[in-house]
């Protein structure tokens, strides 16, 4: 069978699969996402292993993870282009508060639970920050299902997401730094706090700036699609650039792509071609690939004590850190929890990070074992965690807060009084 004939076989079931369990999800009463991510953990190497067929090549595990990861870029600019700046500036200090309560609290948990367990000191240091890293993918997903991304808890959620990478980024850049010989020391540090500023300034400027003046000319082409083209081109810019220039994640660039976006006349052009692209294809491989890449089978007994440890950590770290930075800046009690449930899951941002901490020997197999079922675990118990609680907050999933209708209301009122 040619490389061709195998990658469309493996699309195939991954697709049939991801697209029938998320219909029962459904019908039981959950996110799709669930069984999405229930359906990769099937297929994948803890029960089926369908990537090691006998007549599959290694090389298309790989291929798969690549088309995941343009589906979680889609995602993530999927929920930029559903904002705009106004509403998510309303909402910064909340953001800022519980984004880096969010990290802080499970990395002090973490560092307390690693040397609870006798790990060295920097081994738990790096523990914490594994709890520390947030992956917003998830919930994203599972507000966008709800009707509730742009809610309060929704533009609060997101933009403390975008805090918590920026900060377990530059946190996990500076203890590197201090810990390798190599690492620069402070000025390391001092490098990566002006790459992440220096891109966030100048990805902001271009959006505001440029970005609109190209879309106006772009869409008076005779060319076939040519916004959407322009539109995806935009969105692989921001995360080249969010990584090599900014050190920051590419689905950060991506977020920040559709926010930008989202601010031209073409945002619903935009907004259905990425639709439809994303949920038919690419979304679909990326959650089914978590399942997939990980390993149960692998997982050691001896560490079941100390993963269990770890997973409360970490549950509770997110919970109640973020949870009580949303009290503290207004939130209520309803939505600071409905807030610290979306900051749980770890997904790809758990998995990476946990990878480096392999990569420099950080820890040893039993941890890294321990902290991919931690990952699993945050992953698969947050949406059904905020089906839950968006469900008993009397139905209101959905409605806009009344800020945010004054909010637009003013925008309105200033827009019709600037064309008078």
């Amino acid at each position: 069978m040619s490389q061709f004939l195998q990658l469309l076989f493996l699309l195939s079931i991954i697709l049939i699969a991801a697209k029938v369990s998320g219909y029962v999800s459904i019908r039981l009463g959950q996110p799709s996402v669930l069984g999405e991510l229930l359906a990769g953990i099937i297929l994948g190497p803890s029960l089926l292993n369908v990537i090691g067929l006998p007549f599959l090549e290694h090389e298309m595990s790989e291929v798969i993870h690549l088309l995941g990861e343009l589906g979680v870029l889609l995602l993530m600019f999927i929920a930029g282009l559903e904002l705009n700046m106004t509403e998510l500036r309303d909402t910064m200090r909340v953001a800022a508060v519980s984004g880096f309560m969010g990290v802080i609290t499970p990395l002090l948990l973490g560092w307390g639970a690693g040397m609870l367990f006798g790990m060295e000191q920097n081994a738990a240091i790096f523990l914490g920050l594994t709890l520390g890293a947030t992956s917003v993918s998830i919930s994203a997903q599972t507000l966008i299902e709800l009707r509730v991304l742009r809610t309060r808890v929704g533009l609060s959620l997101l933009g403390a997401a975008v805090f918590d990478d920026i900060l377990v980024i530059l946190f996990l850049s500076i203890f590197l730094a201090l810990v390798s010989t190599g690492g620069g020391g402070a000025a390391g540090v001092l490098i990566t706090v002006v790459r992440m500023g220096g891109f966030l300034l100048a990805s902001a400027a271009f959006g505001v700036w440029v970005l609109p003046w190209v879309m106006r000319r772009i869409s008076h082409l005779p060319i076939g699609e040519s916004v959407m083209t322009i539109s995806l081109l935009v969105m692989f810019f921001y995360g080249i650039t969010a990584e090599v220039a900014g050190g920051m994640a590419a689905i950060t660039g991506s977020f920040i792509a559709g926010l930008m976006l989202a601010r031209t006349p073409e945002k619903d052009r935009i907004e259905a071609g990425t639709h439809t692209l994303a949920y038919a294809l690419f979304v679909p491989i990326f959650f089914v690939n978590i399942g997939l890449s990980i390993n149960l089978k692998e997982f050691q007994t001896e560490a079941l004590l100390f993963t269990l440890v770890v997973t409360l950590a970490a549950i509770a770290g997110k919970w109640i850190g973020a949870g009580l930075g949303g009290r503290l800046t207004g939130l209520s009690n309803v939505e600071s929890v409905q807030l610290g449930a979306g900051m749980i899951s770890r997904g790809e941002v758990g998995l990476i990070v946990a990878s480096v901490g392999m990569q420099q020997g950080l820890m040893n197999n039993n941890q890294f074992s321990a902290i991919i079922v931690m990952i699993l675990v945050t992953t698969l118990v947050t949406p059904p965690i905020l089906r839950w609680l968006f469900a008993r907050s009397g139905g209101s999933a959905g409605k806009k807060p009344r800020w945010l209708k004054q909010t637009r209301a003013k925008s309105e009122a200033n827009a019709h009084s600037e064309a008078s």
